[in-house]
């Protein structure tokens, strides 16, 4: 699989996620947190589908990169899986019912690898930019990871669970920046997978012109002796 191939089945993916995620607001009984959905009639397969699909982005994102650059892109990739391996357990193991005070080992694990997703991809993003030329490209990829970055900080803010939503009125709309963040590593996926196809597609000009000079000195160096 080539790296543009991995990057096209990562989009794929992504938007699959998307779909899924736009059917649960608008087919489904409206909920707080989008895993609440996985707790209504008709919804447990929407979401269960969105985040095995957004796992699968990020799995194809990863192998791309090895390929692409397997030495610069190594810590990328670890925090791709590890995302990838939150989202499958987020799906395997439900959260718990909105408003309930019970804290089961499902949810508790649901939430610790949600927590997994969102810190993860933001953290990949900038680590695959760093250091990397000013390309609209790798621009939209930093500006993203820091946009997930701040976005997740205030939804922790918020969060009804955090001391300082009090202070922010977090209850109000916590459900809504969750949302923003899940959107927001959407599009950075989206934004990795699309700069890695166009850096390599500039890198193969690069390699067979490198190709072609070793060619000519080699055989400079053969009519020479």
């Amino acid at each position: 699989m080539t790296p543009r191939g991995c990057a096209r089945l990562s989009v794929a993916a992504t938007v699959t996620a998307a779909g899924a995620l736009a059917y649960a607001e608008t087919a489904l009984p409206a909920q707080v947190l989008l895993s609440h959905y996985a707790l209504v009639p008709g919804g447990l397969a929407p979401v269960i589908a969105g985040m095995l699909a957004l796992a699968g982005a990020c799995v194809w994102l990863a192998y791309g990169l090895a390929v692409t650059d397997p030495v610069r892109t190594a810590a990328t990739r670890v925090l791709l899986l590890a995302g990838a391996a939150g989202l499958v357990l987020s799906a395997i193991f439900p959260t718990d019912p909105s408003g309930s005070h019970l804290d089961t080992v499902s949810g508790e694990i649901h939430r610790w690898a949600a927590a997994v997703v969102f810190t993860s991809l933001p953290v990949a993003g900038w680590m695959l930019a760093r250091g990397r030329t000013g390309t609209p490209g790798w621009n939209a990829v930093r500006a993203l990871s820091v946009a997930a970055g701040v976005t997740l900080a205030v939804y922790l803010a918020a969060h009804p669970a955090s001391f300082t939503s009090s202070f922010v009125n977090g209850g109000a709309y916590y459900g809504l920046l969750e949302r923003a963040v899940v959107v927001a590593d959407m599009a950075l996926i989206v934004a990795m997978a699309v700069t890695m196809a166009g850096a390599t597609a500039r890198l193969r000009p690069a390699a067979a012109t490198e190709s072609a000079v070793r060619t000519s000195e080699t055989e400079q160096q053969r009519l020479a002796a």
